[in-house]
């Protein structure tokens, strides 16, 4: 039916990991991977602290693994041609570990578990198509798991999925009004990025049915909107990955200030309580204040504070210092220096934290909220869906081309789609100049 209404669709193929009975596993065996020991919660919302109660372990592959791996490989679909789809680039099967890095004596497998109520473990790293009594033959030459039982087998799955350059940035289709695609319909692997672009295909979808504007995070605004904009813009080859190195922002995009980027944009829609929304502005005052009175609050030279510095790697001071100032240099921070900021008022945690972050990085982050301004200029400037490129005077056959194929809605977007220059980008901001000079 999507083929019919005009949909380009591709195969792609995925697959997961065995789930283990826990009391089948020698962790004794086993290397402990223990959490981090101030674990931080997922939400703003959660004040109380949050303590790991469980641990994952680390164990090996062996060339006996290898070896009936290897004698099998004629069993796997995903080598034996059944499965043709193109598989993810950054979490291959075993199989495909065994056959690609030959050379490699072990693999690395970290067992998790599913839960705190269960008894599954995820081997993680261990995606398979292999049958089921395969797949318990070589887990047992495993270090750890050689009375290993499965729970669940590992398996692999191809999948249709659309081609995701005819999106919108609200992930509606261009062709298909009020069809709204998310996850691995539209090209993207994981969990995370299946859950994000099920909530911008939510969120527009609701808009849509009350004929309001779309909701489209930029580049700049989140990881979410890089992930939508990577794959609306460039689309994919393979099943895509949300990865930090993808986003040129990633200065500015980091989970402290998640809040405080989103938070807005989620009041606006009505997702986001007023009280919730209030909070969320009180700390970031907090924040300023705080910022200001460590620029302005000088601290003494005294013996105390000099070998405390000399202490802490850094030179001592012979007049009078910011204390924002010392909070800068790399071997100090906000919570060391408290002892002698005696006019320190009482605040969160989480306030000494952003301050630090925004004194510390005081030179980059302005430089890059400059490039942002460049590129929301770039997105502001609306391209019509209906326009053909190739009646653009000046504006090289490739390019038109390419953008006659995306139909990119703004110029941000033209600049970001292969084959298009710096050049074409400037001989489409003097059109649409002109075109507004008409109008």
């Amino acid at each position: 039916n999507l083929r019919t209404l005009g949909l380009h669709l591709r195969r792609f193929k995925t697959g997961t990991p065995p789930r283990v009975n826990r009391r089948s596993i020698d962790f004794s065996k086993m290397e402990v991977q223990p959490g981090d020991e101030t674990a931080e919660p997922f939400s703003f919302r959660t004040t109380h602290k949050v303590n790991n109660s469980a641990v994952c372990y680390l164990t090996y592959t062996n060339e006996e693994t290898h070896r009936i791996i290897r004698e099998n490989l004629h069993r796997s679909p995903l080598f034996s041609g059944q499965i043709e789809g193109i598989g993810p680039r950054y979490c291959p099967s075993i199989e495909t570990k065994i056959v690609r890095f030959a050379d490699k004596s072990r693999h690395q497998l970290f067992v998790e578990p599913m839960g705190l109520e269960t008894e599954e473990y995820y081997l993680q790293g261990m995606s398979s198509s292999l049958p089921e009594d395969v797949q318990l033959a070589f887990l047992r030459t495993i270090r750890g798991l050689e009375h290993v039982e499965i729970m669940r087998p590992a398996y692999a799955i191809e999948y249709d999925c659309v081609d995701p350059t005819e999106l919108r940035a609200s992930l509606e289709s261009k062709k298909i009004a009020g069809l709204f695609g998310a996850g691995q319909f539209n090209g993207s692997s994981g969990y995370e990025e299946a859950a994000a672009q099920g909530l911008v295909a939510g969120i527009n979808a609701a808009l849509a049915v009350q004929g309001k504007p779309a909701f489209v995070m930029d580049r700049a605004t989140s990881y979410i909107g890089t992930l939508v904009d990577d794959l609306v813009t460039k689309g994919c080859e393979d099943p895509y990955r949300m990865m930090t190195s993808r986003s040129e922002y990633r200065l500015i995009l980091r989970q402290d200030n998640a809040d405080q980027r989103l938070m807005p944009l989620g009041h606006e829609l009505g997702l986001v309580p007023e009280e919730r929304y209030q909070h969320m502005l009180e700390k970031y005052q907090l924040v300023a204040q705080e910022k200001k009175r460590v620029q302005k609050t000088n601290l003494a030279p005294s013996p105390e504070l000099n070998a405390f510095l000399e202490q802490h790697g850094t030179s001592g001071i012979t007049t009078g210092c910011k204390v924002a100032d010392l909070i800068r240099r790399p071997q100090l921070g906000y919570d060391c220096i408290a002892p002698f900021d005696t006019a320190r008022p009482a605040l969160d945690p989480v306030i000494g934290e952003q301050v630090e972050i925004q004194i510390k990085y005081d030179g980059y982050i302005p430089k890059q909220l400059e490039q942002i301004e460049r590129m929301r200029k770039l997105e502001n400037k609306q391209l019509p869906e209906d326009l053909d490129y190739t009646t653009i005077r000046g504006l090289r056959l490739e390019a038109a081309e390419k953008l006659n194929a995306h139909r990119p809605q703004n110029l941000g977007q033209a600049s970001r789609i292969s084959g298009v220059s710096p050049a074409d980008i400037s001989v489409l901001v003097v059109w649409e100049a002109s075109r507004e000079g008409n109008a």
